[in-house]
């Protein structure tokens, strides 16, 4: 199959598991008159709140948003943010496969914005424990044949400690594994089919590079040695580019106005897994991935792209 004749139908069938660390994203906004006598720091009369999807989450929502299925398996507390974030999950069309741990802060981005700019940001958070991770890889187990596709969405707040394992099993099930990857240790990501690191992530990883062939040195060394059939370098303004065994495949951006980044990896990492799921290979899949990163960055706020965006 090929990308100029995936159809609406088929893209429906597609069906892939999100695994990874789901987020509440909060906004307050208001409005700012004065500085407080207590600081120098302006005083904001909150006045709107928002919530929506985070991390992992937005992922799978841009999956279901695109026309295919999703469902997002991940670790959450058993607070009041943990049933918000699961009410949002399951109205978007994502199932929700939440496990609960009581000691857990749910992870929330807290933003307060005020004269249309971002203020301040607090994050809560804290780390998972182990035996509900444990549990996890056996809700992974039961999930798995449901679905055509794996993507590990790794935001490095600890709901991933037996990706290793998660992505072995995947993998002897014959399904197609991603990995958008976080810090500076991808041994982790061995035997995925393909990770997607940016610019600043790869960097971390393989250092800097000289020039394009000192990249491509580096990223086919890289991808040999974790065993990988791709890694897929996203470069803002640039692009893209593919390198699997046949070589590299460049795709140049797309987007005409640039508004708003947020979210974009997001899209990219779920318009991929959702092309493989209806049974595209990677190099069909990317140029696709590439329009849906630019259409999105043309939008403000952290948006999503439909079927009638990509191919009408």
């Amino acid at each position: 199959m090929t990308a100029s004749n995936l159809s609406r139908e088929q893209l429906a069938k597609a069906r892939v598991l999100v695994v990874g660390d789901a987020m509440l994203d909060r906004y307050w906004y208001g409005a700012v008159d004065r500085i407080s006598p207590e600081a120098p720091v302006p005083v904001v009369r909150v006045t709107r709140q928002e919530e929506r999807m985070g991390g992992a989450a937005n992922v799978a929502y841009n999956i279901v948003t695109l026309g295919a299925q999703s469902s997002l398996l991940s670790v959450v507390g058993n607070d009041e943010a943990s049933h918000q974030l699961e009410t949002l999950v399951a109205a978007s069309g994502v199932k929700p496969c939440f496990g609960r741990d009581p000691q857990l802060k749910t992870t929330v981005k807290l933003r307060v914005i005020g004269r249309q700019q971002q203020l301040l940001r607090l994050d809560f958070e804290s780390t998972p424990e182990n035996e509900v991770l444990a549990s996890q890889r056996a809700e992974f187990g039961k999930l798995l044949p449901e679905h055509d596709t794996v993507l590990f969405s790794d935001y490095g707040k600890g709901g991933l400690a037996h990706i290793a394992l998660m992505i072995d099993a995947a993998r002897a099930a014959g399904r197609v594994v991603l990995v958008d990857p976080k810090g500076s240790d991808y041994s982790r990501y061995k035997h995925a089919t393909a990770i997607t690191p940016n610019r600043a992530e790869l960097e971390q990883v393989i250092g800097m590079w000289r020039d394009e062939a000192d990249l491509q040195t580096k990223v086919q060394n890289l991808r040999e040695t974790l065993q990988l059939q791709a890694v897929l370098l996203t470069r803002s303004e640039e692009g893209m580019t593919l390198f699997d065994a046949q070589g590299f495949l460049h795709v140049p951006a797309l987007a005409r106005e640039v508004f708003d980044v947020t979210g974009a990896g997001d899209t990219v990492i779920g318009t991929l897994a959702a092309m493989a799921a209806a049974g595209l290979s990677l190099r069909d899949a990317v140029p696709i991935a590439n329009r849906a990163g630019g259409v999105v960055v043309g939008k403000f706020g952290t948006a999503t792209v439909t079927y009638g965006e990509l191919f009408q």
